[in-house]
């Protein structure tokens, strides 16, 4: 992969999955807008390790569930880069395990708003500047699958949403601009060590193919892949990284 003078944004870009995103993608030449809530001495530090190797990167804090702070990050790209070629859109989370008798409309809300609406909203505001060849990557799971674990019954229906808006926009967005992404399953991140039990998660690993969680460069590697030219004939797909848990 070579992405010399291509320039890509990055959502949840300061910590775990996307501040790896992040790091490879300058890794391989691109210029980098990294996007992050609270995180911000991840994405600080990665903006100083891209600038000490040469590269060029900004970081912007801001809720990409808000219209305002989506607008504002990609106006900075914009004007610091003069457009945007790759989309690499990682917000989202469980928030909490609620299951449905305990359900509050406020928690679905939440949790549509952090996974699937905030995709909307920087898919929507980054096409104006995207030219041919460009290239969105989203982060569903493998709950959008499989419907998640107990009490991620909201989490797991906003990812198979948003599988089912990335098929929608490969044939709508198509051939201009790609749109793929991916469905992690047990990934070494603080998505799991917050809410999943370690027990859980040393089962999980323990039946799985290759005997091990994936990490967040596993899943960078193969986001960055989709997000470049050697992906170029990829579009529509909702790509399993999971270690052979589970099979689609």
């Amino acid at each position: 992969m070579n992405l010399k003078g291509k320039t890509a944004i990055v959502t949840g870009g300061g910590r775990d999955i996307g501040r790896a995103c992040v790091m490879e993608l300058a890794a391989q030449g691109a210029n980098v807008a990294i996007n992050y809530f609270a995180s911000s001495a991840g994405a600080d530090s990665a903006v100083a390790e891209i600038q000490a190797a040469g590269g060029k990167a900004f970081a912007l804090q801001g809720d990409m569930t808000k219209e305002a702070d989506v607008k504002a990050l990609v106006s900075k790209t914009v004007e610091t880069f003069g457009g945007i070629d790759s989309l690499i859109h990682v917000t989202g989370g469980i928030l909490a395990r609620v299951k449905m008798d305990e359900m509050t409309m406020d928690h679905w809300q939440a949790v549509m708003d952090v996974n699937l609406t905030s995709f909307v909203l920087m898919v929507r505001d980054c096409l104006p500047h995207m030219t041919e060849g460009s290239s969105i990557v989203g982060l569903a799971s493998q709950a959008g699958r499989d419907g998640g674990g107990p009490g991620a019954s909201a989490y797991g229906a906003s990812k198979g949403a948003l599988m089912t808006l990335t098929r929608g926009l490969a044939k709508e967005l198509g051939p201009k601009i790609r749109v793929n992404s991916l469905c992690p399953g047990m990934i070494d991140t603080d998505f799991h060590n917050i809410f999943t039990k370690p027990e859980v998660r040393t089962h999980v690993a323990n039946v799985t193919p290759l005997k091990r969680e994936g990490t967040s460069e596993d899943v960078a590697k193969l986001a960055v892949f989709l997000a470049s030219d050697d992906a170029a004939f990829i579009t529509g797909t909702n790509v399993d990284i999971n270690g052979g848990t589970l099979f689609s």
